[in-house]
């Protein structure tokens, strides 16, 4: 990580980022002051705001499958003239 040595011998993926927020936290007043650099290379570690994102995405994503399937099933009993039974969450 913060050596600098990946796991394959080269440059750590986050190794320019803790550069950045070292470089900052050193000639900074307050350690507030580097709060995006932070910020920067503690998603480059651990994607967090990544991970949040695909859950979203994803979240979404079934929503609108439910939503089809159920306008399918109520087409489709309508079509058949039996009463549309609505489901309450």
């Amino acid at each position: 990580m913060a050596s600098g040595w990946g796991i394959n011998g080269n440059k750590g993926r986050c190794y320019d980022f803790w550069l950045d927020f070292s470089e900052c936290m050193s000639r900074c007043r307050q350690p507030s002051d580097c709060g995006l650099l932070r910020e920067d290379y503690l998603e480059c570690l651990h994607h967090s705001k990544e991970f949040q994102r695909r859950n979203r995405i994803y979240k979404e994503e079934q929503r609108k499958i439910r939503a089809a399937i159920r306008r399918q099933k109520e087409a489709k009993e309508k079509a058949e003239g039996a009463p549309a039974v609505s489901a309450q969450h």
